[in-house]
């Protein structure tokens, strides 16, 4: 799920960089809400093999959703950046810092939405080493959408970024540490169960992103691009004829 939503975004901010500029947001949103609904399903989808022996695990349905939102939102200010501000290497560090801190935050953000009957602590060094992953595969994906040419360099973009994605979810879960409470209850503290999270998981972002793939392999590549980089109002220059048997030309 991770590489499915990298590739659609990535491929959809790649369209949006020849678009003119009256289409290319709408390219930049559906790639922002791809990438984001991606690694978000990616993370929940995870989240339904993490157990805690003899504690039951709850989810606020709120908090889970609103990581969704952030996701998304801080994925989409990378993708516009460059999308709106070239390929230079400091717009590719931004977006790429940007985009990368997105998804840590989503996935912290899913995690503080957990419910149960425990203390959840966080390794700090292996914190910032996920966030540090993130970061890093964010500006490569970027950077390889926008910088290298052809279908295999974009299939390789998005299985980087999901890879990365993937890899920076599991470095982040290792940093938890739950220390159970003496209450005795193994229930959870409210919430809905992982079973009630994982119906809109797939069904929802899935579902977009089978749309969103429509879409891009409807749109052709070239459609919405500009079709001359020669300046408006610059004059066509007659070709020159060449002298026949010896005339000269006027």
């Amino acid at each position: 799920m991770a590489c499915l939503g990298a590739a659609l975004g990535l491929r959809c901010t790649v369209r949006a960089i020849v678009m003119e500029r009256s289409r290319r947001a709408g390219w930049l949103a559906l790639g922002a809400v791809s990438i984001g609904s991606g690694i978000w399903t990616m993370h929940f989808i995870a989240m339904m093999g993490f157990t805690v022996d003899e504690v039951e695990i709850n989810y606020d349905k709120s908090i889970t959703f609103a990581s969704l939102a952030v996701a998304i939102a801080v994925v989409g200010v990378g993708v516009f950046l460059v999308g709106f501000l070239g390929r230079g290497l400091p717009v590719l560090l931004a977006a790429g810092a940007i985009t990368g801190v997105g998804v840590a935050a989503m996935h912290y953000l899913g995690m503080a939405g957990m419910r149960l009957d425990a203390d959840l602590a966080y390794t700090t060094s292996t914190v910032y080493l996920s966030i540090g992953i993130a970061v890093a595969a964010a500006t490569a994906a970027l950077w390889a959408a926008v910088s290298v040419k052809g279908f295999v360099a974009s299939l390789g973009a998005s299985l980087i970024m999901g890879v990365a994605v993937t890899g920076m979810h599991y470095t982040g879960m290792a940093a938890l540490r739950v220390h159970l409470h003496d209450s005795g209850t193994a229930g959870g503290l409210g919430g809905a169960s992982p079973a009630a999270i994982l119906a809109p998981v797939l069904i929802g972002p899935v579902v977009f992103l089978f749309l969103a793939g429509v879409v891009v392999a409807l749109d052709p590549p070239g459609a919405g691009q500009q079709r001359s980089h020669e300046p408006a109002g610059k004059p066509v220059r007659e070709p020159v004829r060449a002298p026949v048997h010896g005339r000269r030309p006027r």
